[in-house]
């Protein structure tokens, strides 16, 4: 990844509680193979995404078609999250997207924007929305309406 994307995520990763941590994990893009279609590059991902899942995580694809919440929508969903006690798992997509089976197994769909946004940028703006999120959740003045 680009240093911006690098220190965009760190910054706003720093920033989160003992309790509400964010971690990165990242998979190894399966190689561009012209031979092989689209739809296997993307089953292939979608198996190494699921091989790196923890037990009982609550699984969170990021999908233009997913819900689309408000910063308090997500500060809501982040509260729902936590009292859980479950662990969450945000998949963002490679470049051709998630795989639509991968998707369908999701226990949400969400959106960030109706727009397609390169992955790298995705992981910044998630970082940052997390982290408002718990701010608006804590009465924190990095949130302003």
């Amino acid at each position: 990844m680009p240093g911006w994307v690098t220190s965009g995520y760190a910054e706003f990763a720093k920033r989160m509680p003992r309790e509400c941590q964010l971690q990165l994990v990242e998979i190894q893009a399966p190689a561009k193979n012209r031979a092989l279609p689209v739809a296997k590059r993307m089953a292939a991902e979608a198996r190494a995404l699921n091989d790196k899942l923890p037990a009982r995580v609550v699984k969170v694809a990021l999908d233009e078609r997913g819900k689309p919440w408000t910063s308090t929508e997500l500060a809501a969903q982040l509260q729902q999250w936590m009292a859980s006690g479950r662990d969450i798992a945000l998949f963002i997509g490679g470049a051709d997207g998630l795989d639509a089976q991968f998707k369908s197994e999701a226990d949400l769909l969400w959106s960030l924007s109706p727009l397609t946004l390169p992955h790298a940028l995705v992981r910044v703006v998630v970082a940052e929305q997390l982290y408002r999120a718990w701010t608006i959740l804590n009465n924190h003045p990095y949130h302003r309406e």
